[in-house]
């Protein structure tokens, strides 16, 4: 049995103040000379050994306990769960990231995000609790009748998922490569080991429990640097209240740094290259062929000269590096030519909405694409499996409501600080970086150039920093704000133990829900329903393994940023399962044919849009010549077309079809009125 609600209670409240006791402790030891690198093991350790403890005395065999936490999680206590299993490597390290590089237009994803869970709220989240059973696939197998429909929602949960956890572990080897100064495709592997030990065991029993405790991390991490630095730049530590005050700071600084003469020319050069690099593609082979033969030329002349032979190796590396094909220099100088267009645009100002932009973006595109994105993250918030399964594991659809409820207080909790977060980097970095001799910049910048996530370019070789020739991987801000402004680095090494525990909660629940569907919707449900309780758990767990493994192994080819591969996902599962979630619980009439024919019409189009926009950034996934984008939306807002495709394609052919049988409709009935009668799952219980 469970201990009591109120004992958990202890117990958290007992962890919280043992993790508040160990970063005091630490603070202390790095006064005392501790070094940095040993405070960055010692928060990876201790809380990968805490998680790692959770699952182990959380481990199980039975299957109820393995798939929904035997369904006596408090709403409370699931709400803290769900808000870990929420905010994933995205939310904690890139959402500040993105509202700092597009100030305004990044609100799309505060929005987005918290507004899902209203809709989780209203449209699925009771209905499913009093349905029961484990997974999303299962209702829609219920629902709908067949195998097939089944089939496809295990495809479209495992691809939304599998997306979504590459993101995940990225975010991992990000973190352990710099904080422990791993090689980062051996960070992505230490942390797969954490995500293993949390979720391999127990099941969502093992990661119910550890959600709770990484989301105590989560929100210690996240607050306490942004208080910090509020109290620094204003005197006041709450940085929700002081927002607006840094905001006015921050737009007169851009007044005076963007109109510089240095900062106009440094972007008038960075646009001259990749005029150069577009002309050299419009002119390829001849191109690349002209380019090797001067090489070689500038070889014999130096040799000839009697050079220095360190000028010699350095120009003969130039040639081996030079692209071995067409396609090759196309890919490499396509992105050449992107980055160092993006480093000539005008600048965003933080607080300007819908500014005119260079490449004839119009006012009225800009506000299209806002509200596709936050239409495509409030549907898709809606629409995840992993989130939608947590509320499997409460007691009653009272209780699931009341969780719903406690979700969206403590998501709400870091998301009204994301804005004060990147107002208050952005002011650190205008204040203490722009225009600084780049001989005397601070040692952060050097740390995270070597990771790859901030570049510095003397363009015009004045030796000076203009902002321009900064630029920051939007992942990168969380995790330096704390370097940035000078803190103890045990505070960044908290931001890097929250970031940790953000990617490890979101991961462990995308496997397990990876896992479930291969295991529990494709293996037993299809394949061998008559497989034994002990059979079905080997099954999951071996799954669980492969999949991490393979998702690690994609995450280490650093296929882009964190944001865009979990909007993709979010597009993806949207588009899948929205249509045929809500119509299944609100249209008697939607049938079999109807949602199979909407599930993967709607995700065909989100699938088609992502790599057709794409297919420059992603050259592994080519399907053709780069698409204009429809609308000029970008791809990570791909369900605006996907989840209208959905429900149109399930109404059309559904009222096409057969209807449902008498016995489907009373399904209906019972999932959505549970006062009449008791739904299926109770009533085999």
């Amino acid at each position: 049995m469970l201990p009591k609600l109120s004992r958990l209670n202890r117990y958290y409240l007992l962890y919280a103040g043992g993790f508040a006791a160990f970063v005091f402790v630490l603070a202390v030891l790095e006064r005392h000379g501790m070094p940095a690198r040993w405070i960055g093991y010692s928060f990876l350790f201790f809380t990968i050994i805490t998680y790692a403890l959770i699952g182990i005395f959380s481990r199980t065999a039975d299957v109820s306990e393995y798939y929904v936490a035997g369904r006596r999680v408090p709403g409370l206590l699931n709400g803290m769960a769900t808000g870990a299993d929420w905010m994933s490597a995205a939310s904690f390290i890139g959402l500040a990231g993105s509202l700092y590089l597009s100030g305004y237009q990044g609100l799309a994803f505060v929005i987005g995000w918290t507004g899902g869970f209203v809709l989780v709220a209203l449209l699925l989240a009771p209905y499913l609790r009093r349905f029961g059973e484990y997974t999303i696939p299962d209702f829609l197998g219920a629902r709908y009748g067949g195998t097939a429909v089944r089939l496809v929602a295990v495809g479209a949960a495992i691809l939304a998922s599998f997306v979504y956890v590459v993101a995940q572990i990225y975010g991992v080897g990000v973190i352990t490569s710099r904080f422990i100064n791993l090689q980062f495709e051996i960070g992505v592997f230490v942390g797969l080991a954490g995500i293993l030990v949390c979720s391999f065991l127990g099941g969502m029993r093992a990661v119910t429990w550890t959600q709770v405790a990484q989301y105590v991390v989560i929100i210690i991490a996240y607050m306490t640097p942004v208080a910090l630095l509020a109290y620094k730049v204003t005197g006041i530590p709450v940085p929700q209240v002081v927002y607006g005050h840094v905001l006015q700071e921050v737009t007169l600084l851009e007044k005076q740094l963007f109109d510089l003469p240095a900062e106009i020319e440094a972007r008038r050069l960075f646009r001259e290259r990749a005029d150069r690099y577009a002309e050299k593609i419009a002119r390829l082979p001849q191109s690349l062929s002209e380019e090797r033969e001067a090489l070689a030329v500038r070889i014999a002349e130096l040799k000839a000269g009697d050079a220095p032979m360190r000028e010699i190796v350095l120009v003969e590396k130039q040639r081996r590096e030079l692209p071995h094909d067409v396609d090759q220099a196309r890919a490499r100088w396509e992105a050449a030519m992107f980055a160092s267009a993006a480093r000539a645009e005008p600048p965003i100002r933080h607080a300007e909405a819908f500014p005119e932009t260079p490449d004839g973006l119009s006012v009225r595109q800009q506000q299209i694409n806002f509200l596709a994105l936050v239409f495509c993250l409030t549907i898709g918030t809606a629409a995840l499996p992993h989130v939608l399964m947590r509320y499997y594991t409460t007691p009653s659809v009272e209780e699931a409501r009341n969780s719903v409820f406690w979700s969206i207080f403590f998501i709400a909790l870091l998301y009204i600080t994301a804005p004060a977060y990147a107002v208050l980097a952005k002011y650190e970095v205008f204040t203490h970086l722009a225009e600084i001799p780049i001989a005397k910049l601070p040692g952060w910048v050097a740390a995270w150039t070597k990771v790859g996530l901030v570049s510095i370019e003397d363009i015009n070789g004045d030796g000076i920093l203009q902002l321009a020739e900064l630029s920051f991987n939007p992942d990168v801000i969380v995790l330096a704000t704390p370097e940035i402004a000078g803190m103890p680095f045990v505070v960044s090494g908290l931001v890097a133990a929250g970031g940790l525990a953000a990617a490890l909660s979101t991961a462990d629940g995308l496997l397990l829900t990876i896992t479930s569907a291969l295991s529990h919707d494709l293996y037993y449900r299809i394949v061998r329903p008559q497989a034994s309780t002990q059979l079905r758990l080997v099954i999951s767990k071996s799954l669980l393994l492969v999949v991490a493994v393979l998702a690690a192994s994609v995450a280490a080819q650093k296929p882009g940023t964190i944001l865009y591969m979990v909007a993709w996902a979010f597009s993806i599962a949207g588009s899948a399962f929205f249509p045929a979630l809500v119509l299944g619980i609100f249209w008697k009439r939607a049938n079999r044919t109807g949602a199979i024919a909407g599930m993967l019409a709607g995700l065909f189009v989100s699938l088609y849009y992502i790599l057709r926009v794409e297919s420059a950034r992603l050259p592994g996934l080519v399907v053709g010549e780069p698409m204009e984008a429809w609308f000029g939306i970008q791809s990570i807002a791909a369900g605006a077309f996907g989840v209208p495709v959905g429900f149109a394609v399930i109404v059309m052919v559904s009222l096409l079809t057969k209807s449902p049988s008498a016995e489907t409709q009373e399904f209906v009935e019972n999932v959505r009125y549970p006062s009449r009668s008791r739904g299926p799952a109770e009533r085999e219980r």
